[in-house]
C-alpha cells in the first residue's frame, strides 16, 4: 500500500539475547528522558558547567540542577571536577554525542543551522 513504512526482511541472524544489557540501557535511557537533563546534555556537550551556570541556563535552583547532575552522574554520563571552590561538569559518555544529534534531528527546529 501507498505510504506504507518499509519493513526490513528478517534474518536468520538475530542479534543475541542480552536482556541485562538491554536493561541496563534502558535504565539508562530513562535517566535522559527529561527535557532538564536533555538540556544538561546538549548544554556539556560544548564545553564543562558549573551547577550555577547549568542552573541559571536551564531556569532551575541550583539544588534541583544538583539532583539532575547526581543522577546523571550515577549513569556514567557525566563527571565532575574540582577547581579550587568550583566543581565543573562535563561530558564522561562519548556516545550522549550520537544520542543528542538523534534527538536534534528528530525533535528540534533548526538544529545544526
Amino acid at each position: 500500500m501507498a505510504g506504507d513504512a518499509i519493513m526490513p526482511k528478517k534474518t536468520t541472524n538475530k542479534p543475541p539475547l542480552e536482556m541485562d544489557a538491554l536493561s541496563q540501557a534502558a535504565e539508562c535511557l530513562k535517566a535522559l528522558a527529561h527535557p532538564v537533563r536533555l538540556r544538561m546534555v546538549q548544554l556539556l556537550l560544548h564545553g564543562r558547567y558549573t551547577v550555577g551556570e547549568i542552573a541559571e541556563d536551564c531556569g532551575i535552583a541550583e539544588n534541583l540542577a544538583s539532583e539532575h547532575l547526581r543522577l546523571m552522574q550515577r549513569c556514567g554520563f557525566f563527571t565532575s571536577e574540582r577547581d579550587g571552590r568550583r566543581v565543573y561538569y562535563s561530558v564522561a559518555e562519548p556516545h550522549l554525542e550520537d544520542i543528542m544529534a538523534c534527538i536534534e534531528s528528530r525533535f528540534l527546529t533548526g538544529a545544526g543551522t
